[in-house]
């Protein structure tokens, strides 16, 4: 394909004119459209997508409040229907559904017809042994084809899909999945990463102990003993059965998957979304704001799509969202960095290259370590087929994405590609909430490193003073006013919705400024939307650092200290709470030979006032092995700044929801001394 098609969003403007007579002096003023007219602008994505239901629906949005929207009332659709959709024509074309690796390197090509046919063989399989709509099918299984297969299977006949990734211990995998009662359970014996090979069979033991709800278990893997077959003997199954079998049509807001928070207190909230929901704020997404093109269409023929994650973390469903709208999906399987003992953060772009992706994202952590890395481009083999690159899971500092937008420019000069000259990125900030982003990219707009470019469409996104007014050019709450098809449909077992509510609608609830209006989701970021309507994400808004009556996020400070060569990592958390003085400690993990001394203490400090001011230095400078991170990536600020407070550690952190738990010992020490030496 080539770089310079036209993007999506522009095709879709020209549609709006064309086919509803809308046009606009600007994308804020279509932005502005789309979140004040609901009924015109989602009716739009249905069509524009063609989306197809045997019975009519009687309205777009029936209730527009937040919680309880009801969307498409009378629509029936599914998402492994919509994915099917694409089989013949993308096969006829020679495109594979899906491209997959791992760190063997060895690269697989999963065709559309064999990817439907092995999803009816299971579909058929588990209604033979009486899988009904709405009955969980959890999931115990890495990024591999398999997966993405079992979550169509389970879809197409209307069972509810729930996965977890496999580098998760037992006791994490139970408190998600005791929580929604599963009937099946497929799951493998054995995962690889960072060169390791890791036997998952206790756990898997564990989990059928733990989950007396399962009456089917399915293992994907070298294990014979499966109680009730091997995936691998499942898939190949062939017949007419098979070739005849179609997705069942569901209602709109049909459950299609659990997926759960972070889990940094208490157990994970299990967050039910809708089939309907799901597919058109996917669709809107992927091709509008990611600018991710059907693979077969000539705008965008060769589209592949690729963006790094587990199975665990909400970016494997966007990834597989790309199907949806007939997309090539590329995926990868292990360590981004190769070996645990010998790091190579030139992995995943080896995988980019040979899977010639087209559009490549991952966690903002992986780009600011491939710069930490200093690696080399040219080394990864023929990147010219990548013009875009996304990133999400925390903010993306300005020196990072220009550290990555001098190197391609440097690439396109001997590879000629025209798109890398000034290489587009894709920067989203969502979550798994509601499975979608608020903020994210427009690739007709100009980008700054550190900022993303828009508010996207659909999306009623405002930062929030203190006194809940919608403010430009200043630092507030991230809210959204109106609902959207994927906000979750409700929490799994929570009655009344008391959860959903206390988790969303707490800080503004209905009537809040006595205006009359509803209820409006507080999403528990901190950000700024700019006069020109990009848009800095500043950290999580209940982790923010207030010194001397000046409030920051967190990510101006790392932004700060992360470009000093010395500094690999950082954390920090401020301790003014309820009228107590500010006491700011920071966290450093520094390069290996870098000594912790005077001069390197100097050096943090000289650079935060020069990126910032003094009012933002730290109160104490901690050396430390590592920073504590979900498994997603996230620095684990809050629940730090908890134990500093005085809570205990159980309360305030779940182990098995982090990516590195043995690193808390040091910390939980570290609060105990200090707690000791200010309340003596």
């Amino acid at each position: 394909m080539t770089a310079a098609f036209v993007p999506q969003i522009a095709l879709y403007r020209r549609w709006l004119a064309e086919q509803r007579g809308l046009s606009f002096a600007g994308y804020e003023e279509m932005r502005q459209w789309s979140v004040r007219d609901l009924d015109g602008f989602w009716r739009s994505i249905w069509d524009y997508y063609d989306l197809q239901s045997p019975t009519p629906f009687s309205a777009v949005i029936t209730e527009r409040k937040m919680p309880g929207a009801i969307w498409f009332p009378g629509a029936q659709v599914n998402y492994a229907r919509q994915v099917f959709r694409h089989v013949e024509v993308a096969d006829a074309a020679g495109l594979p559904a899906i491209v997959s690796s791992g760190e063997d390197g060895r690269l697989t090509e999963t065709s559309w017809p064999e990817m439907r046919r092995k999803a009816a063989a299971l579909a058929l399989h588990l209604k033979d042994r009486g899988i009904k709509p709405g009955d969980r099918v959890a999931a115990y299984l890495p990024n591999i084809p398999e997966t993405i297969i079992a979550f169509l299977a389970t879809a197409s006949i209307g069972a509810v899909w729930s996965v977890c990734a496999p580098d998760m211990a037992a006791p994490a995998v139970i408190d998600r999945f005791k929580q929604i009662e599963p009937k099946v359970l497929i799951a493998c014996d054995a995962v690889t990463y960072a060169g390791r090979r890791h036997n998952r069979r206790d756990v898997v033991d564990e989990l059928r102990r733990s989950l007396p709800a399962v009456e089917h278990v399915i293992l994907h893997g070298e294990q014979a003993a499966a109680p009730d077959g091997q995936l691998s003997a499942i898939l190949a199954r062939t017949g007419a059965a098979i070739d005849a079998f179609e997705p069942v049509w569901l209602p709109f807001d049909h459950p299609l998957w659990v997926v759960y928070s972070s889990g940094t207190t208490g157990l994970p909230k299990p967050i039910v979304h809708g089939h309907g929901g799901i597919i058109i704020v996917v669709l809107a997404l992927l091709g509008l704001h990611n600018d991710i093109g059907c693979s077969y269409h000539e705008n965008s023929f060769g589209e592949r799509y690729h963006w790094y994650s587990s199975t665990g973390w909400i970016m494997w469903n966007s990834q597989v969202g790309g199907l949806l709208g007939g997309t090539t999906c590329c995926i990868f399987d292990g360590s981004p960095a190769g070996l645990k003992d010998k790091p190579d953060w030139t992995t995943l772009w080896r995988f980019v290259a040979q899977s010639k992706s087209t559009f490549f994202g991952a966690g903002a952590a992986f780009f600011a370590s491939c710069a930490k890395a200093e690696i080399d481009l040219t080394a990864a083999g023929d990147l010219s087929h990548l013009r875009c690159l996304g990133s999400t899971g925390s903010p993306l500092s300005a020196d990072t994405q220009a550290w990555f937008n001098a190197r391609f420019a440097a690439l396109s000069k001997l590879n000629g590609s025209g798109a890398q000259a000034d290489i587009w990125w894709a920067n989203i900030s969502g979550g798994t909430d509601f499975a979608g982003a608020f903020i994210g990219g427009n690739r007709e707009l100009p980008q700054t490193p550190g900022a993303m470019q828009c508010r996207l469409l659909g999306a009623s996104v405002e930062a929030f003073s203190e006194q809940g007014r919608a403010v430009i050019d200043e630092v507030g709450e991230l809210v959204c006013t109106e609902p959207m098809p994927s906000m979750p449909l409700y929490f799994w077992n929570d009655r009344g919705d008391v959860r959903y509510r206390s988790s969303y609608f707490e800080t503004y609830p209905d009537n809040f400024d006595g205006s009359g209006r509803g209820p409006v989701w507080r999403h528990g970021d901190w950000l700024k939307v700019n006069p020109d309507g990009s848009c800095v994400i500043y950290g999580r808004s209940d982790a923010t650092i207030n010194r001397h009556g000046l409030r920051m996020g967190t990510s101006e400070l790392y932004s700060a200290i992360e470009a000093l060569p010395e500094v690999l990592d950082s954390l920090v958390v401020d301790l003014e709470y309820l009228g107590r003085e500010s006491y700011m400690p920071l966290f450093v993990v520094l390069r290996e030979g870098v000594a912790f001394d005077g001069a390197t203490q100097a050096k943090i400090n000289k650079a935060i006032e020069a990126g910032l001011s003094r009012r933002f230095l730290p109160n104490e400078i901690f050396a430390v092995a590592e920073i504590p991170r979900t498994l997603s990536g996230k620095k684990q600020e809050l629940p730090i700044k908890k134990l500093l407070l005085g809570h205990p550690v159980e309360k305030v952190i779940n182990k098995e929801a982090m990516a590195n738990p043995a690193c808390l010992d040091w910390y939980v020490a570290f609060a105990r001394d200090y707690l000791a030496r200010t309340t003596a």
